[in-house]
């Protein structure tokens, strides 16, 4: 049922919501954790003030949560993915926020060296390399691939500067529903304005966003210029080749203006 007044807005859908929520307002993206994200996952992020990370779902081999794929700095049409090796131990029903990775220290060696190969000759590399240390760190301290995949996507909007804030599905309440649980998402954080990527308006049903005052906005990069090829590989090839001012400052113009930020949802009922 839609809320019957403005203050019914704020009530959980779900369970009681949970404490050091952002203030209400604002816009919101849900996006499942995603190990070194494409550039153009990365910038719908960065154009959002918060980041409902999508914990609580099914893992999925064949999504970006456990591999990104980098291009090379003197070649854009070499291609070569990076892999943390993931066990699955409920098998497919394995949610993202259980699945472990093999082989831990190992793992960290391989990343280490490929990141190191791909992108060590950059100009930029000295100061994406602090960045970066941290994430191989959680490879063998925390064992978890979502818990990587999420560091690795955080470092990256750090270092572009993002000021926005991280918060978890697992942590708050939701119903069942593919938008359903969306829905409920965005509401329980007082979300105005939900961030949808081009692959979601093909499936949402954004009158139950309106409902609940929630504001659908397509988010849509452009394909030519840095933004070429950004739903191939990994923001690092761009952040390597730009460095964090310039290719922060790209994200910041595309979040200001359309057609990154393209009012009024088409999708059905």
């Amino acid at each position: 049922m839609p809320p019957t007044s403005p203050s019914s807005r704020t009530v959980s859908t779900a369970a009681s919501s949970p404490p050091d929520l952002p203030p209400p307002g604002g816009r919101c993206a849900i996006h499942q954790p995603n190990f070194f994200p494409r550039l153009t996952t990365l910038a719908k992020l960065f154009a959002a003030d918060y980041w409902i990370v999508l914990d609580d779902v099914q893992f999925a081999r064949r999504d970006y949560q456990h591999r990104a794929r980098l291009a090379a700095l003197n070649d854009p049409t070499w291609r070569q993915w990076l892999t943390l090796p993931t066990h699955l131990p409920n098998g497919r029903s394995t949610l993202i926020r259980d699945a472990e990775i093999v082989d831990p220290t190992q793992a960290r060696r391989r990343i280490r060296h490929t990141l190191r190969h791909c992108y060590g000759a950059s100009p930029h590399w000295p100061a994406l390399r602090p960045a970066l240390t941290p994430v191989l760190d959680l490879i063998t301290t925390s064992g978890r691939t979502a818990a990587v995949a999420e560091a690795s996507t955080q470092a990256l909007l750090e270092a572009l500067g993002w000021p926005g804030r991280i918060l978890r599905s697992s942590a708050l309440p939701s119903r069942p529903g593919r938008t359903q649980r969306l829905v409920d998402l965005a509401v329980a954080t007082g979300a105005t304005t939900y961030l949808c990527g081009t692959g979601g308006m093909q499936y949402l049903r954004t009158s139950l966003f309106d409902a609940w005052g929630v504001t659908v906005t397509p988010f849509r990069p452009p394909q030519t210029g840095v933004w070429a090829e950004g739903r191939e590989v990994s923001a690092l090839t761009r952040l390597a080749h730009l460095g964090p001012l310039s290719l922060s400052a790209e994200f910041r113009a595309l979040t200001a203006d359309p057609p990154g930020l393209a009012e009024g949802a088409t999708a059905g009922p």
